[in-house]
């Protein structure tokens, strides 16, 4: 299949950590390379955010990266992106009436409006991941939700008109129902982990990790913002003198000491008087993040809310126990008593006791990363995934009456 991938802005070869690149980026990277792999034709559209990037990049994992022009050649927020999605919708619209494409598969709501306008008229099938969902951002943050006041109702239009949505978990699919999607244009397929990448292996600390401050150490990664709930472990590790904590991720170098959530965090362990055993890496390649995560005791997820969430298919990959808050796709992925425990969300108490009784119980500790691991490579490996997608494309491009009903 001649398959195209929409990811306006989260581009699958940016660095990771970023105010916008997180699990998405890790998501359509993983997915277009499996679909590579499997002997399909791949191209990942996104948009140019810098003037010196060439506009046609082959990847080593065999599918192609274009930068499509759209509005101005710089890095701006996703929330600013809305005005330049028509320009991004003509430009893939001619670039898709050059070479055709069997199914196009956007990510992200702005995406989806882009994909539309650009296979509007033809029979070309949409498939739409959200990630994450305007209305539940919206429930969620209230008034310091930034994204564009339309949102919601655009994000209606695609449940409206998409030929199929691919949920990443069942509580998703219920938000969807909500924004009026049918539950036959419902798949649920979960965001992958590669195994082999994140696997158990002894490993030395990564650079700027350093010996131990104390006997357990934990570990936290990803964006730093506030909805991460990176402050409600900082408070929770106040409580547990014999730990240290490593918080990976955030802003590039030139960028991080002056992040306000940075700030923010290193004032509240000062505070605490935690901050000689709370590390701020800041930005980590991708190839150190297993062995950050197999030097560490147990991973902590503590989001407000979380569309899916990929470290703890991480984390369970390379043989670590989870905690995480009871919110999005953990539900689905985190077994209390067996890979993890789940608390609820904003309670730094209720994290502190599980972390206690999980560190004070290493046996406990060992079975969790076994079964994690085991539970990771029967139902999470990209293998698994990107089969189950190439086969939801598959439905909708040999059924003609399935496709084009909205357009």
């Amino acid at each position: 299949m001649r398959i195209a991938l929409v990811s306006e802005h989260a581009n699958p070869l940016a660095a990771l950590g970023g105010a916008d690149a997180g699990g998405q980026n890790v998501h359509v990277a993983a997915l277009a390379a499996g679909l590579a792999a499997e002997g399909h034709d791949v191209v990942v559209h996104t948009r140019r955010d810098s003037p010196d990037q060439p506009a046609r990049v082959a990847t080593e994992d065999g599918y192609i990266v274009e930068h499509v022009s759209a509005g101005p050649a710089q890095e701006l927020s996703k929330d600013e992106l809305l005005p330049h999605m028509s320009e991004f919708g003509v430009r893939l619209r001619d670039r898709w009436r050059r070479e055709p494409v069997d199914v196009v598969h956007s990510h992200f709501w702005m995406s989806g409006l882009a994909a539309l306008q650009a296979t509007r008229g033809t029979t070309t099938p949409v498939v739409h991941t959200f990630h994450a969902l305007g209305s539940v951002k919206r429930r969620q943050q209230g008034a310091l939700d930034t994204s564009p006041p339309e949102r919601i109702d655009l994000e209606r239009k695609l449940c409206r008109e998409v030929d199929q949505v691919i949920a990443t978990c069942t509580d998703e699919v219920a938000e969807l129902e909500q924004l009026g999607l049918p539950r036959s244009r419902a798949t649920v397929i979960p965001c992958g982990v590669d195994t082999e990448l994140f696997r158990p292996v002894p490993a030395m600390p990564p650079p700027g990790v350093g010996p131990r401050r104390r006997p357990y150490r934990l570990l936290v990664l990803g964006r730093i913002v506030t909805r991460k709930g990176i402050g409600n472990v900082i408070e929770a590790v106040a409580g547990l003198p014999d730990a240290e904590l490593i918080i990976a991720g955030g802003p590039p170098p030139e960028r991080y000491e002056g992040d306000p959530e940075v700030r923010r965090l290193r004032a509240l362990a000062t505070t605490l008087g935690v901050a000689d055993r709370v590390v701020f890496l800041g930005s980590v390649g991708r190839h150190e993040v297993p062995t950050l995560i197999r030097v560490s005791d147990v991973v902590v997820a503590a989001p407000w809310y979380e569309p899916f969430g990929i470290v703890p298919l991480e984390a369970m990959a390379c043989g670590r126990p989870i905690v995480g808050t009871a919110v999005g796709g953990m539900l689905d992925t985190i077994v209390p008593g067996r890979t993890g425990e789940l608390v609820p969300p904003r309670d730094p108490a209720a994290l502190r006791e599980t972390l206690r009784a999980l560190l004070d119980d290493k046996d406990r500790r060992r079975r969790y990363g076994e079964e994690g691991r085991r539970r990771a490579v029967e139902r999470y490996d990209w293998t698994t995934v990107v089969a189950d997608t190439a086969a939801a494309y598959r439905s909708l491009c040999a059924d003609p009456l399935a496709t084009g009903a909205a357009q």
